[in-house]
This record gives C-alpha cells, structure tokens and sequence, in this order.
C-alpha cells in the first residue's frame, strides 16, 4: 500500500499590508476529498506575504501531525510563495526566509510538491484567513467548527484537481503587464501603470495575498482580473479617462446622498448639489464628463476601518458577524464636512514624454516648458473653482513649481511634507523600462512580482511606499479636518491614496490612468469612511 497523500491547500492575508493579519489552511485526503483538518489563526501586524508563509507553515505541520510519511500537494495561489519555496524564487526578505525555512524541514526533502492556483479556487482557504481576521479585530480567537464533509468536497472539486493544471508560463503571462507598462507615460509608474501587487485575492489585499494577486500571478496586472467582467484595460497615453467628478473638488463637503452600490459593494458618493444619485457624480459645467457608480465608490479607510472586509475587494466579508460601519442611505448626519485632499499630479519633466522612470532618488528635474504651461492652466482651473484652502507639496522640483504656480494664483502658501515624495527607484533612475528590463531582469521580475521588492541598488519597494503614504494620510487628515487641502505630489503617491481609500489591491494601480497635471480627490469623513469623488480629471488641460 502506497502512502497516503494529502492537499494542503492555505491562504493568508493582511488588512493594510502591513496590518491586521491572518491565515488560514486546510488538509484534505486526496483520495476521498475529505477535509481532515482546519487551521487559522490572527497573527496581528504582519504583511501579506508573512501571513501567507504562516498559513503554509500551519498546514504542513497539521499534515505531518496526522501522517509524518505523507505525500504532500500543496495549493496555494500566492505565486510568490509556490515560487520561491520551489526554489525558482530566491528569498530575501527577512521576514519571510526563517518562516520559508522552517516550512521546508517539516517535512523530507522531495515529499512535498507545490502547485499554484488561482484564488477562486482556494476558497476555503480563503474564507478562513478572514474569518480569523475577523475573529481577531473581535478581540477574539477563532475557533473551529465541525468540519462539513459535503461542503469539504464541493470545495475541493472547484478547486482540486490533484493532478493539477500544468504550472501557467510566466514569461507569457508577463508579457501583458510588460506591455501596460511600456506604454506607461511615465516609466516611474506611468499613466495606467502602478505599483505591483502580490495577491491571490488580487493586493492589497487578498486575504491571501493582499497585496500580491499580480505577483502571485506571476505579472502583477494581467493575471488577475479586474472584476467579474474580467481584466482591465489601461487607456493609451493621452487618452483622457477622467471620472469628471470634480463637482466634489468644488463642493468641498460631504455627500448629499450616498446610494448603495449593490450587492456587498461599496457605496457611491454624490456631491452636495447632485440631482440623481443612481448616476454617480456631475462632473463639472462644461466638461461633457460622465462617471458611472463604479468609479465614484465610497468604501472604509484601512487606517480606521471598523467593517470587517475581504482585502481584495473591500467589500465587506461574507463570514463576518461585526457590524458594518454607517455608510451610504444610513450614513450619521452630523459628521460634519469632510477633510478632501486634491491631489494634483506635478506638470511634465523632460523624461516624461521618454517614459523614463523618475523618483524621489534621482536627478530631481524641473518642469519643461509642457509642464510649466499644464500647472498654469490647472492654477486658473483651481482659481476658478475657488475652493482649496491650503496647499501641501512633496519636497521635489517638479512639485514645487507646479505648486508654486497654482500657490501664486491663489495668493496661499506651500507647505512642503516630505512623505509625499515619489518612490525611489534606485539604479533605475533615468532609465526606461526597456533599458532596465535588459541591464537587470531578475530584479525587474521579483519587482514586478512582490511589493515589497526593491529596485536595484536599494531603492523603495512599493509596500515601504504606500505605508509612507498611509502614515502621511492619517497626518494631514488630522490637521486638515473639515478643510480641502491640494496635495502635489506624484504618480504613485496619488494612485496609492486612491487605492488605500477603495481598500483596493497593489496591482489595481497597474489599472489607473494618471496623466501629467491631472486631479484626483479623496474625501474623508469622521467615522474613518472615505469616498473617491475624482480620478484623473484633465478637463483644464483642453479649454
């Protein structure tokens, strides 16, 4: 008789990546389809890919608990993690390599085998890590339930396969995402191209991967799907996709009603003066914009976020029993008016139209002759609307100008916060994508592959980006409460912002157009809501 075989199938997530965390794993007897065991746990602040180590690690000693001479399959679909611990991947972070080491002495060498899946299909898995994170923003430890053998092999067949499909072709499924970013107006993270994200759940956050579904995929964007419609297109450069909601810029309040989306969606945010919400929010006079309930959705700031949601969606999750927080038709009427941040994108440098990347760490260059004409105009535009009351840039040049020249036509000052800084982008610097793809390949796709990569040479990872940016939220939240502030800043800060407040995952930035001298904004209210009320606006650039 032939030793028993196992699937271990496991999933973790973290709420903020870094933040709350969890995991979840489940053994099954390969031959009857029966869930044998069940394991989650909340782990506190940890980051996706941490959490997923930990649900590996949880389902492989339960494993050998029950048979120390298994064979063992494991499924997981965070490709990170099915990557390096099949040692295509090296490991490097310091936090994932001692728990990468310990999973692979559970067993002996050659007794296990790892398999990626995507993330609908390591539901149970799945479920779990939220439910323990559920349990754990209760206070409370999850516990398991009876286990339910019909339920275990519905799961297992939309999941199974034991057999397994053929291990999908990186270099094909990363040829998409290459495309998006070349296309890129700029390299750095240019117009529809952002962050990468880990995340079976598709980032930040599956509850398996938070912010690793493009990763896991092995190409941050191209591999998981926008939505059920399937994935997202990124606008070409020069295409205009704004939502045209800049009717919330100039309101500067809060929402005169907020409809409920649907289904477990979040809700859409009307501005003060919006006649139909089923429709979204009116753009502004003259613009001929239109924006659709999906674009203008008001969902839980991660930093305060008192609903219990499934990271990769934001909606709220289908095992949780905590109550929801106030939001759409039921939202309190007396949290005053919102603090809105603006956020302006600084005009075009030189290397913009050359698609080069330009962070935080390179030559530092100054406006061309386009960008100085884009921050003239988007002054008059701000001018116009009168609405901004104070004015906050990042420390780089490009910022500065264009904040120099919307500040003079204002008559405010410019105070300069330092966390508002482009990423840095190492040796990169200068470069574009092309020459970087060529000069450093391995560091290009573990960049592309997990957030918390950094470029050559030590530049910023994407997660060290965006937990700047969460910090640099909190801060100017708190000073500007009830006030509309103009952020300039950057490509990634911006998109980062946007993508925090929809508690959307990293690869979803990989999905934004943000062009040169456009406007975003972000409202947030006092019970810790927060509502996307513009995107990429450029309607100024064109009178």
């Amino acid at each position: 008789m032939g030793a028993r075989e196992f699937v271990v199938e496991a999933d973790g997530g973290s709420r903020g990546n870094p933040g709350p965390a969890g995991y979840g794993s489940v053994v099954v007897d390969a031959a009857t389809g029966e869930t044998l065991v069940e394991r989650a746990e909340y782990i506190g602040v940890a980051t996706n890919n941490v959490a997923e180590y930990r649900g590996l690690l949880a389902g492989l000693r339960a494993a050998r608990e029950l048979d120390p001479d298994a064979v063992v399959r494991v499924r997981m679909d965070s490709k990170l993690v099915v990557e390096q611990m099949s040692g295509r991947w090296k490991i490097k972070h310091p936090d994932m390599k001692p728990l990468a080491t310990e999973a692979a002495r559970v067993f002996p060498p050659g007794q296990v085998t790892y398999e990626w899946i995507p993330r609908e299909r390591n539901k149970h898995a799945d479920r779990l890590a939220n439910e323990a994170m559920d349990a754990g923003k209760r206070g409370e430890r999850w516990e398991a339930g009876p286990l339910r053998p019909g339920a275990a092999r519905a799961d297992l067949r939309a999941a199974r396969a034991v057999a397994g499909p053929a291990e999908p072709d990186l270099a094909a499924s990363a040829e998409p995402e290459v495309a998006a970013l070349d296309t890129a107006e700029d390299a750095s993270t240019g117009a529809g191209v952002g962050p990468s994200g880990t995340g079976s759940a598709g980032a930040s956050a599956s509850s398996s991967d938070g912010a690793s579904a493009a990763a896991d995929a092995g190409s941050p964007a191209a591999a998981a799907p926008a939505g059920a419609g399937g994935p997202a297109v990124s606008a070409p450069v020069g295409t205009d996709v704004s939502v045209g909601v800049s009717a919330a810029v100039d309101a500067g309040g809060p929402a005169a009603a907020e409809a409920p989306a649907g289904r477990g969606g979040p809700a859409v945010s009307a501005p003060a003066g919006t006649t139909d919400a089923s429709v979204g929010v009116a753009p502004p006079a003259g613009t001929g914009a239109t924006t659709t309930p999906a674009t203008a959705a008001a969902t839980t700031r991660p930093a305060k976020a008192s609903a219990s949601t499934t990271p990769a969606t934001g909606a709220p999750s289908a095992t949780s029993s905590t109550p929801q927080p106030s939001v759409g038709w039921g939202s309190a009427p007396d949290l005053g008016a919102p603090a809105t941040l603006v956020l302006l994108r600084h005009g075009e440098t030189p290397l913009t139209p050359q698609k080069r990347f330009s962070g935080s760490g390179g030559s530092d260059p100054s406006l061309s002759a386009v960008g100085r004409e884009q921050a003239e105009r988007v002054a008059a535009a701000l001018a116009r609307r009168g609405t901004i009351q104070h004015i906050v840039a990042s420390p780089l040049a490009r910022t500065r100008q264009t904040a120099d020249a919307v500040a003079a036509r204002l008559g405010l000052q410019v105070t300069v916060e330092d966390g508002l800084r482009e990423t840095d982008f190492g040796a990169w610097e200068g470069l574009t994508f092309g020459e970087v793809r060529e000069r450093h390949p391995e560091d290009l796709t573990r960049w592309l592959a997990d957030p918390e990569a950094e470029p050559t040479g030590g530049g910023e990872s994407f997660a060290a980006t965006a937990t700047r940016i969460a910090a640099t939220r909190d801060k100017l939240v708190a000073a500007y409460a009830g006030r509309t502030v103009l952020l300039v800043t950057h490509v990634t800060p911006i998109k980062t912002f946007v993508r925090l407040a929809l508690g959307a995952p990293p690869e979803s930035l990989f999905r934004m157009e943000l062009s040169a001298a456009s406007l975003s904004a972000v409202a947030y209210y006092a019970d810790g809501n927060a509502s996307v009320r513009l995107l990429n606006d450029t309607s100024h650039l064109r009178t």
